[in-house]
């Protein structure tokens, strides 16, 4: 009782204390509360996300500025929150609608007020899945509600019940808090009243300005440090959110950030050249075939080198560990981003990452757009897309029945799965459904190519019962998730090898990207490191230990089922030998770019508009090591920049396609 006595006399004096200073701005003071309050509430949000993560915080060695700056990012935001009434402030503050501007700035201050505190709520949990506050992915997820919903209410009910109480309890707290308000009187002469807004609106606009730079203050500005989850700390969530909206309408462009490089200058660095499909070139297929092979890639959701025991992981993929000396297995593979959709453009169409979204999802990119089925469909190919979940996520369907691929196969066409969980149908109804198809293909006599994409490794983690021994309790993890996707994998692949279609395929295993890609350095090139596996037909037993990048796999595939083909690919053939090799990784708003080997390798990382930062990658100890800059450090930073600046070009310029 004595406690929330407490808590309602420390809540009044807070409501008359502000007040005492918000009535002194007369029709202004809404203003001022919502400042303070937003402050107030921002901080201590944020002190507690520090002290949860206070051991990565306080490594970087800027705990002080970290919550210094996040006071100048809050001010930024609430300032952004305040410019819609005070644009409108001319033409309500007035006898007659001064009721109307009491009313209207009350509810303004309580929602907004209200949705900043919600995301707040719902910072924690997103950190816990993405190691970042609520960004493009908290945006991009809200046009999916069913499966989205789905996934939250089986696997993060608590995040769920402490958002809605959060909102609840902010509605009311701040519709009390924010009552004096609504009774108080107009009293300040017009001449008054105008001078006062136009100090309030120049303060205001230089608090979102937050800089007397060429530029206002950004995102970029506040990464002080070389770990991307204590930089977003710095932010409130409803900054991080409002910006990431604001950058999808400018993603296509958003390459510049890295910095500028000739026309002529990025084709001379990455081989292209001024024609009207620059990168379009001949491959020459390794293995000479009267009659090319069908194609089966099966992309593994989530699957990072951390679940496969053999390249450091969990032992939870015993399957995979068989079938990679049946084949060709890559030690150094390195996935191009973090998101499904960013592995499909790498291995389905061969183009480089860049800070924009993946091509999947662009406009430019949704007809005539170089993938694998397009090309394979002209030469007669059966092309397919097969899905245990909803085909229309993350704009999959568009975008594979705009570039080539004549069949989808989605959730709605599986007759009596085994198992259907928030993303669809499990692994095992979707490789069922998968040899079914090859079956029915091998038998028209058409060659195919197959692209199948699995779910079950996917947050709440739900599959069938009884099908694997847990590798830990309780059920619901990643690596029981793992274990079991390896099992339908294990199941498939017998059913393959025992079927007619089996010494006419090649077939691709392959990650999209790992599970939760995170940690303290620019890139965290450990969490990039995904298996790859090609097998069957006549495919030869070998181990890759060059520096792979996921995008070298589409070309490779199609050289070991003997295509001889112009494509705009510009991966490489890594069927035949390379000394070095390269690998690039876009990760949120940063580039990296590594060269050389294993055991010598340089690594550049771009980032918006900042220097480069140089580094070496520990392969055996999984570790980005800072480095001085090279003594060719300018021509491996222009090597990264014209990599990356190449992609953006042919996308907006519309020139990655077939002849």
């Amino acid at each position: 009782m004595r406690i929330t006595q407490f808590l309602i006399y420390l809540f009044k004096s807070f409501q008359a204390a502000i007040f005492r200073v918000a009535n002194r701005l007369g029709p202004f003071a809404p203003f001022v509360a919502m400042l303070l309050v937003g402050l107030v509430l921002l901080s201590l949000s944020r002190i507690g996300l520090v002290l949860w993560k206070f051991d990565r915080v306080n490594a970087t060695g800027k705990l002080v500025e970290v919550l210094l700056q996040g006071v100048r990012v809050d001010v930024m935001q609430l300032g952004l929150l305040a410019l819609v009434p005070l644009l409108l402030a001319p033409f309500l503050i007035n006898g007659k609608l001064f009721k109307v501007w009491q009313k209207f700035t009350y509810w303004w201050v309580v929602l907004g007020i209200v949705l900043l505190m919600f995301l707040e709520a719902s910072t924690p949990g997103f950190i816990a899945e993405y190691d970042v506050r609520p960004n493009r992915i908290f945006v991009e997820y809200l046009k999916y509600p069913h499966e989205v919903f789905s996934m939250l209410w089986r696997g993060f009910k608590m995040d769920i019940f402490a958002g809605v109480g959060a909102v609840l309890l902010t509605i009311w707290a701040m519709r009390r808090f924010m009552q004096p308000w609504l009774s108080s009187k107009l009293t300040w002469k017009t001449q008054n009243t105008w001078l006062v807004y136009t100090v309030v609106l120049a303060l205001t606009l230089a608090g979102i300005r937050s800089s007397i730079g060429h530029r206002p203050a950004n995102p970029a500005l506040f990464a002080i440090t070389q770990d991307s989850m204590v930089n977003s700390l710095i932010l409130n969530s409803g900054y991080s959110v409002f910006y990431a909206i604001y950058s999808l309408q400018h993603e296509a462009k958003s390459s510049a950030i890295y910095g500028k490089l000739p026309k002529a200058e990025i084709f001379q660095l990455t081989g292209a050249h001024d024609t009207d499909i620059p990168t379009l070139k001949m491959l020459e297929p390794s293995m000479k075939r009267d009659k090319p092979l069908n194609l089966v890639i099966i992309l593994q959701e989530s699957l990072g080198a951390t679940f496969v025991k053999s390249l450091g992981g969990v032992p939870v993929t015993p399957n995979l560990e068989k079938l990679k000396s049946q084949g060709i297995w890559f030690n150094h593979l390195y996935a191009t981003g973090t998101r499904s959709v960013r592995g499909i453009e790498a291995v389905v169409t061969g183009f480089q990452p860049t800070p924009s979204d993946s091509t999947v999802k662009l406009d430019l990119s949704q007809k005539g757009f170089f993938t694998l089925a397009d090309l394979l469909s002209r030469r007669g190919y059966a092309t397919e897309f097969i899905y245990g979940g909803e085909t229309h996520f993350d704009n999959m369907q568009r975008f594979f029945m705009g570039n080539g691929f004549k069949q989808v196969i989605g959730q709605k066409d599986y007759k009596n799965p085994v198992f259907v969980g928030s993303w669809g149908a499990s692994d095992e109804d979707l490789l069922n459904r998968t040899h079914e198809q090859l079956m029915a293909h091998h038998a028209s006599g058409k060659p195919f190519f197959t692209l199948a994409f699995s779910s079950s490794n996917h947050a709440p983690f739900e599959f069938p019962d009884g099908r694997i021994a847990l590798y830990e309790q309780p059920k619901a993890t990643d690596n029981n998730a793992v274990k079991y996707a390896d099992y339908a994998l294990g199941e498939f692949f017998k059913k393959a090898q025992a079927s007619p279609y089996w010494k006419d395929t090649v077939f691709l295993i392959v990650a999209d990207h790992d599970i939760r890609v995170r940690g303290d350095t620019l890139v965290p090139i450990e969490h990039f490191h995904i298996p790859g596996l090609i097998l069957g037909a006549d495919i030869q037993p070998k181990v890759i230990d060059t520096i792979t990048s996921q995008m070298d796999l589409p070309v490779t595939v199609l050289s070991l089922m003997g295509v001889r083909a112009e494509t705009p690919m510009t991966g490489r053939d890594m069927s035949v030998p390379h000394e070095n090799g390269r690998a690039m990784m876009q990760y949120n708003q940063n580039f990296g770019w590594m060269e050389g080997t294993p055991d010598n390798n340089h690594v550049v990382v771009l980032r918006e508009n900042k220097p480069p930062a140089y580094a070496v990658y520990d392969a055996k100890g999984k570790r980005l090591h800072e480095s001085a800059a090279p003594s060719d450090a300018k021509e491996l930073e222009n090597r990264a920049l014209a990599n990356s600046l190449l992609p953006t070009m042919l996308y907006q310029e519309q020139r990655y396609h077939l002849p």
